[in-house]
């Protein structure tokens, strides 16, 4: 997470250069650098809301908003409620005033999109712009062919075809294509192929029926091995042993394995005595069966991986080797997995540690400790871990950024961050994110910092997340790890009977900070809570419910969240790791998991997690916990005590409870602009900007 990478020397071109333009932009847009009023944002908000219902009715709101740096969002909204009234000549009028505007942008592509609903192809000529995506191209194509020209592959199609899947505006242009013999037979399985390997089953299949017979049914077999994997291999007892045949069976043994394992295998004996596979097709189906057996952790996982060939071999295979060792802690077959890897893979820090404590197990214990010394530097889940073995503090360096007032003028007269800053003063993030990132694109590290300085005292948290996350601006951990004690999440979390770091730590891992974000799960806000869950969870404590939205408020988001990690946590002993693997996948997959393992201590537990996503959660959560202890206390509570043993109670820690201190024993130079400072100086729970 937090990995060190040599100072970068800071330059002020980017920052010059971003500012050069001001004046004449701010001219363009009647924008200015004073301060806007909270009389301006209240009536940008009512106009905003009225624009958003098309029409003039918006302007009644907006006669004192014309040099509101925000102001030529609302023609934008009226226009795209009206989008099927509105005229090109319109558009183009606002596209002439605003040309460089992230609205003018959306306009222009929202309108492209109108035009080739009604066919206006004309119209739609006159405002196109290439690179607008593959929808537009292929409606640009149409519009083409509409007066008359002809399609031809290399200019036309030959970088849409590389897609392995397209939209549906791209239909009629290729099958205009295959009207004009543009859609050879080698050209189709090429991007058949393309798509097999991207798991586009649809895309193969509409293809399939441009092919000659019997390549449209070789080519369907291919599809029905996407998508219905079981289907596909109990059908391939009767295909002929073609090489698309092989090919369709192998994917669909590989799809199956991760589907049905032991379905898998059975169908594997069948079938390859029935098929010619080639090495690669054996290896691909050896390796995909292996794999999850050993996710699975069945008898003989660990004899399957050692027996896969070479050239079978991933990354994936190696590091499962490992996990299916750690599970019956056979310290022995540990360290001959490790040593299986590549150079660069056995250096990630998880086999480090692993290997480490294969060592010691094995009573190689002055290996173990060099391996543990070169760890504890690291400000990672496992260099805490590494630390507390060796009864060491945790290397916490900061940096700290030196104030400079006349820079954040300048950058706050730079009207895309202007308008960014004011979108989130108004409550649109979303749109205020978008400006953030076309105002910084390219921008060097010491620009990004002084911008995430004052959106951190705007509240905007979520850009210290998202912007310093790279090499050495990743500790600026005041910055990345803020707070935010105005939306109570401490006295929440202890209202609930749980750890603030640790609610602190999920939250960050959640949103990082993000109150709108929304998963494709319908998780809502902060702290990432379902609807459903939030409104049993404020029931069971009594709490205020107002509605799935009311998620996006953080007070009421903490509020629930809290209750809703305290709940998690009881089902396991308090046991703050294992309740953040519950929060991410789920209490029932963890029961599953503790009914198999639970004699593991918790390290080879989370290692052993099937799951890629929980077990880098879990270690992500507890590593922001260290962090946000730290930032709340200026001391640690050890990573080894929030991992508690299975099957035993944590214990809360409070006002008494012993924690580390820390240290930044080997700083390196500070950066040009930056100043070390010590750690206990920059934790502090409140800031002035709260």
């Amino acid at each position: 997470m937090f990995a060190k990478a040599a100072p970068r020397r800071h330059s002020l071109t980017r920052l010059s250069a971003l500012l050069l333009g001001c004046g004449a932009l701010l001219a363009a847009v009647g924008a200015h650098a004073a301060t806007p009023t909270a009389a301006q944002r209240a009536a940008f908000k009512q106009a905003w809301a009225a624009a958003q219902q098309g029409g003039d009715g918006w302007r009644a709101y907006a006669a004192k908003l014309r040099d509101y740096p925000l102001y030529p969002y609302l023609p934008a909204a009226a226009l795209e409620h009206d989008l099927r009234q509105t005229d090109l000549v319109t558009v183009q009028a606002y596209l002439a005033k605003y040309p460089d505007l992230i609205p003018a942008q959306d306009l222009r592509r929202d309108f492209l999109l109108e035009l080739a609903r009604r066919q206006d192809w004309n119209g739609f000529l006159a405002l196109y712009q290439p690179g607008m995506g593959d929808a537009l191209t292929c409606d640009a194509l149409q519009a083409r062919m509409a007066g008359g020209a002809m399609l031809d592959f290399d200019r036309d199609l030959a970088d849409l075809w590389t897609r392995p899947e397209l939209p549906g505006a791209c239909d009629p242009v290729l099958q205009a294509a295959h009207d004009q013999g543009l859609l050879t037979t080698p050209r189709l399985w090429a991007r058949i192929d393309r798509a097999a390997d991207a798991g586009k089953g649809g895309t193969i299949a509409t293809l399939a029926n441009w092919l000659p017979p019997p390549q449209n049914q070789e080519a369907q077999w291919l599809a029905q091995a996407l998508r219905d994997p079981a289907s596909a291999v109990a059908a391939a007892a009767g295909w002929p042993d073609t090489a698309r045949a092989r090919q369709a069976a192998t994917l669909a043994l590989e799809r199956q394995a991760r589907r049905d394992t032991p379905a898998a295998d059975t169908a594997w004996q069948q079938l390859q005595t029935r098929f010619q596979f080639s090495t690669t097709q054996r290896n691909a189906v050896l390796r995909a069966l292996a794999l999850f057996h050993a996710t699975d952790f069945d008898t003989n996982a660990l004899q399957r991986l050692i027996a896969l060939p070479a050239a079978a071999q991933t990354d994936a295979t190696r590091e499962w080797r490992v996990r299916v060792a750690l599970a019956t802690q056979d310290w022995p077959a540990v360290l001959a997995a490790i040593a299986a890897m590549p150079a660069a893979q056995q250096q990630d820090a998880e086999w480090r540690w692993f290997r480490a404590r294969a060592l010691a197990a094995t009573g190689q214990a002055e290996q173990a400790q060099a391996i543990y010394a070169d760890l504890a530097g690291a400000t990672t889940f496992f260099g805490f871990l590494a630390a507390d073995q060796l009864k060491q503090p945790y290397a916490i360096c900061p940096r700290t950024h030196v104030d400079d007032p006349q820079q954040e003028q300048a950058l706050l007269a730079q009207p895309g961050l202007l308008r960014a800053f004011e979108l989130f003063a108004v409550d649109l993030p979303k749109l205020a994110r978008r400006e953030w990132s076309r105002a910084l694109d390219g921008a060097d590290e010491r620009t990004q910092v002084l911008a995430v300085e004052l959106a951190d005292a705007r509240g905007w948290y979520d850009r210290a997340a998202f912007t310093l996350n790279r090499g050495e601006a990743m500790r600026y951990y005041t910055l990345r790890f803020p707070l935010a004690s105005q939306d109570g999440l401490v006295p929440q979390a202890e209202q609930a009977g749980i750890d603030p770091a640790w609610a602190y730590g999920i939250l960050r891992a959640e949103s990082a900070w993000m109150s709108d974000a929304r998963s494709g799960a319908d998780a809502r806000g902060l702290m990432q809570l379902v609807p459903a869950t939030a409104a049993l969870v404020a029931k069971r404590n009594s709490l205020p419910w107002a509605g799935g939205d009311s998620l996006y408020d953080p007070a009421t988001n903490i509020a629930l969240g809290t209750r809703y990690l305290a709940q998690v946590a009881a089902r396991f002993n308090g046991a703050p790791w294992l309740a953040s693997a519950a929060y991410n996948a789920g209490p029932n997959r963890v029961d599953q998991w503790l009914a198999a393992r639970s004699t593991l201590p918790p390290d080879l537990f989370i290692a052993t997690i099937p799951y890629k996503e929980t077990r880098e959660y879990v270690a992500r959560v507890m590593d922001y916990s260290v962090m946000y202890g730290w930032r709340l206390h200026g001391k640690v509570l050890p990573m080894s005590d929030r991992l508690t043993p299975i099957g035993q109670s944590y214990a809360l820690p409070n006002s008494t409870t012993p924690r580390k201190t820390v240290d930044c024993p080997t700083p390196s130079p500070a950066p040009a602009g930056s100043v070390q400072v010590p750690a206990a100086a920059t934790t502090a729970a409140s800031r002035a900007n709260q």
